[in-house]
């Protein structure tokens, strides 16, 4: 066999290989609930934003930085009279989805594991570092992976970092994820191909426009699909999106 177009994919985690925003969504609602006396239900959500925005150079992105804007949130649209009944609420509800049962998206292990057999597969995630190890561990999904990398953020320089740091060129590198903004757009700044599958929804501060030009931008619509781009690209071909 010639040198692989493709020698290393990097697989993004959270709303890649399982879910995880529809959690956000859930425990939101209920911070709207608890909120409902004293903020309308689209401004409490502009307010959570703004303040996610704010806080992410602080706490990072994850769930602990989630819990801290919602308080914080909490705090500001009362004027500080919050109930501290109603910060306990949201503590636990943090602490709830910190405890989460792993869902894993279709074609999932299927695809790691095709993926597996000719190629360096990563996984390259950012969040809380805990809550990521917790949730790879009973994913089951760990063993089929060459490397693990949580990082604080994804930007083409962390991902030419990480590739060097496995022994590849971000040219041989494909990042798989969810988000255009962090799983795509940096790795094909970097040099490598970027290949968007999309979920149902996403946090909007991941909202980004696809390079849908790019010869190395590729959109999938799952992991079934992801095969048959590796071996068009090994082929030298052109890759056919479904």
């Amino acid at each position: 066999m010639g040198k692989r177009a493709v020698s290393t994919v990097g697989f993004d985690a959270d709303d890649t290989l399982w879910q995880n925003e529809s959690f956000f969504r859930l425990t939101q609602d209920h911070f709207t609930a608890l909120l409902a006396d004293y903020a309308e239900a689209d401004h409490l959500a502009e307010r959570l934003l703004a303040a996610e925005r704010r806080n992410l150079g602080h706490y990072g992105f994850g769930v602990k930085g989630f819990v801290l804007s919602m308080i914080e949130t909490a705090i500001e649209v009362t004027t500080g009279k919050v109930p501290a009944s109603v910060i306990a609420e949201i503590m636990a509800a943090g602490r709830d989805m910190l405890a989460h049962p792993i869902e894993l998206l279709p074609h999932a292990q299927e695809a790691v594991e095709a993926a597996a057999q000719d190629h360096q597969v990563l996984l390259i995630t950012k969040g809380d570092l805990l809550d990521q190890e917790r949730k790879l561990a009973q994913s089951g999904l760990g063993d089929l992976f060459h490397g693990v990398e949580i990082v604080s953020d994804k930007t083409p320089e962390a991902y030419l970092r990480i590739f060097a740091r496995h022994g590849s060129r971000a040219e041989a590198a494909l990042m798989v994820g969810n988000s255009l903004k962090s799983d795509v757009l940096p790795v094909i700044a970097a040099g490598g191909h970027g290949v968007h599958v999309p979920h149902g929804l996403t946090w909007a501060l991941e909202h980004a426009e696809p390079p849908s030009a790019h010869p190395r931008f590729h959109a999938l619509p799952d992991l079934g699909a992801l095969q048959a781009l590796l071996e068009a690209l090994q082929n030298g071909t052109t890759p056919q999106t479904p």
